[in-house]
């Protein structure tokens, strides 16, 4: 792999619930995790179902960046096969105070009865950590800003080889987060934004802390950045749905995310 190769591999953009069938086999039905390749670093964005079966071999150790610790983004840690393999090494960052606190957090869910046993005792070297921004993965800069969504969530923004890639989910448009939002991406080369809800939907959803494709447009007109990814989509949207959403974008550089596509920055 080039030294300078900066790409993102869409492996779940599912919110808020895994699903399977005929009408969700385009965009998929796993949830929330991206896989993105920086020279040799490999760093996942948060770690839904999406991340089941994706990749384990890296020259360095893997990065798994969580934004929050709803189910729908850790669905795919325990499954994950790099963690339980002896001698692999795998860093797992999540918002906490501390080493204590995040541990505590991810016992909270993979923990017997739930769980047959916490994800510190799998056979592999898992290191969990709590986060904290900005973070260096050798080249990589990580950098964050605090979103809007119950419970807090983190806006991610990689930066790396000149280019930067912003990941902004689970996240509702107020008028003050989002011109923090539009200066947090400024200019990026990618942004992939939380569009779960139609403008009409928004309507009775109010507070669930998701927003619209609509609001993904207008971020990056005003931030100048260069293309945009519609993610998180809702469990009952069709692949027909999400096709018709996507054409009404009219524009080029703004797509839905769709399982398995590569992207180069």
């Amino acid at each position: 792999m080039s030294e300078t190769t900066f790409t993102l591999t869409v492996l779940g953009s599912r919110g808020s619930m895994a699903v399977c069938g005929q009408e969700q086999t385009l965009f998929g039905g796993d949830t929330s995790c991206y896989l993105v390749r920086a020279g040799e670093e490999a760093l996942f964005l948060d770690g839904g179902s999406g991340l089941i079966g994706a990749p384990t071999d890296f020259p360095h150790t893997p990065v798994i960046l969580l934004t929050h610790l709803h189910l729908d983004h850790l669905l795919g840690l325990g499954m994950y096969p790099r963690l339980s393999r002896r001698g692999q090494k795998t860093r797992l960052f999540l918002p906490a105070a501390d080493r204590e606190s995040a541990l505590r957090a991810l016992d909270g869910v993979y923990t017997p009865p739930y769980w047959p046993l916490h994800l510190s005792n799998y056979a592999g070297d898992v290191q969990i950590e709590p986060l904290r921004l900005p973070l260096q993965v050798g080249p990589v800069t990580v950098e964050g800003m605090r979103g809007n969504h119950p419970g807090e969530c983190v806006v991610f923004r990689l930066r790396y080889a000149g280019k930067a890639l912003v990941y902004c989910t689970d996240y509702e448009r107020t008028e003050a987060s989002f011109s923090s939002l539009v200066s947090f991406a400024e200019g990026a080369d990618l942004v992939l934004y939380d569009g779960q809800y139609t403008p009409e939907q928004m309507k009775t959803h109010a507070g669930f802390g998701h927003s619209t494709a609509e609001d993904g447009m207008e971020l990056m007109a005003r931030s100048g950045a260069k293309r945009l990814l519609i993610v998180h989509h809702d469990p009952g949207s069709t692949d027909e749905e999400l096709l018709r959403r996507e054409s009404q974008l009219g524009c080029s550089n703004a797509r839905y995310a769709r399982v398995g596509e590569v992207i180069e920055l």
